[in-house]
């Protein structure tokens, strides 16, 4: 049985939801950003209770298949920017529309009519805040930040930095990490 469950975007995010399903008596065959699968199915009554315990630490089963692609689309889009596996310099929109085997246009429609702002936007403020983190930690330069993020230069890097936090990275990095939202509160 697969359950979908929104706002998990960190593995830390895998670890609590897996203890409430094991807690609950359930072996997982398989856990991931957005979803967990569990063996054998569960019962009506058992999953208000996990549904109870699940709101209790931030997270929210799914039930439809609109707010489910829009969970998947925010997966994915998480995962390639926040644990990337290989390159950034990506296109986005073909592999959102490859993962989930449905045409980008409908699932960019989609997604802006029910988060109201566009992918795009998504993906410039998730690659924001990973920049943020990778400013805050202060082992790379900007231009090492830069090239690591996709970034045609370190000129553009910092104009959608200022464009979207109102600072430059620079100054963001001297401030420290005041100015940095968990995952889960990314626009």
């Amino acid at each position: 049985m697969k359950i979908h469950i929104k706002n998990m975007v960190c593995q830390r995010c895998i670890m609590a939801v897996r203890e409430v399903f094991e807690n609950a008596g359930h072996q997982l065959t398989d856990i991931s950003l957005g979803q967990v699968e569990v063996t054998g199915e569960v019962g009506a009554q058992e999953l208000v209770l996990i549904k109870g315990k699940l709101q209790d630490l931030g997270f929210e089963i799914i039930d439809d298949s609109k707010s489910r692609i829009i969970e998947k689309i925010k997966n994915i889009i998480i995962e390639l920017i926040h644990y990337p596996k290989g390159p950034q310099k990506m296109n986005y929109s073909m592999i959102i529309q490859d993962e989930l085997n449905k045409d980008y246009n409908y699932l960019s429609s989609l997604f802006s009519s029910v988060e109201g702002m566009t992918i795009e936007k998504y993906i410039i403020h998730q690659k924001i805040e990973k920049v943020k983190e990778l400013l805050v930690y202060g082992e790379l330069t900007l231009s090492e930040i830069a090239y690591k993020m996709g970034y045609s230069s370190v000129a553009h890097l910092s104009n959608q930095f200022k464009k979207t936090t109102g600072l430059t990275p620079t100054y963001f990095r001297e401030i420290g990490h005041s100015k940095r939202k968990p995952l889960d509160q990314v626009d």
